[in-house]
């Protein structure tokens, strides 16, 4: 895939690349502030750009969101010989009681018997998280246990 990078004078750098299906091309804006655009255009025609101005929390959970379905498929396809395992991605939500909290103090393991294997976070693939990781609201966390494990670990992520 050619993503093609373009240096915004002033404003920041614009990434995008071609779609296969469509005629269109999308990318992001990452502004000089920190601020994120996601973008749209129409192929040959950049005047057709729509820009989609994201928060930080909306960034990193679209890219959680984009990230977490290939790891999810890998880890199912890994557990997939396995009887009563499965793995499942969850969103911690703005208002989980546990955005901005340890691992720990969910005792998710010892309450559902489930296990966090991976966070996505802001695209990027936290493995293994230990009781000392600190959730963030958009959080997509990666998850393996029983059906039954898989469900009582998403209420508590949503709930408590």
């Amino acid at each position: 895939m050619n993503v093609e990078v373009t240096s915004l004078p002033g404003i920041g750098v614009r990434k995008e690349f071609s779609l296969s299906k469509v005629d269109r091309r999308i990318g992001i804006v990452d502004h000089r502030d920190g601020g994120t655009d996601l973008i749209f255009t129409k192929v040959g025609d950049p005047d057709s750009t729509v820009q989609i101005p994201l928060s930080a929390v909306e960034a990193r959970t679209l890219a959680s969101l984009l990230g977490a379905p290939q790891l999810v498929a890998q880890l199912r396809e890994e557990h997939r010989e396995l009887d009563g395992v499965s793995t499942r991605s969850m969103l911690v939500p703005p208002n989980s009681p546990y955005a901005s909290r340890r691992l720990g103090d969910t005792e998710l393991r010892t309450r559902t018997r489930a296990s966090i294997v991976a966070v996505l976070r802001a695209g990027q693939v936290l493995a293994s998280p230990g009781p000392e990781f600190v959730f963030a609201s958009g959080d997509m966390v990666v998850v393996v246990g029983t059906n039954a494990g898989l469900d009582a670990a998403a209420s508590i992520l949503t709930d408590g």
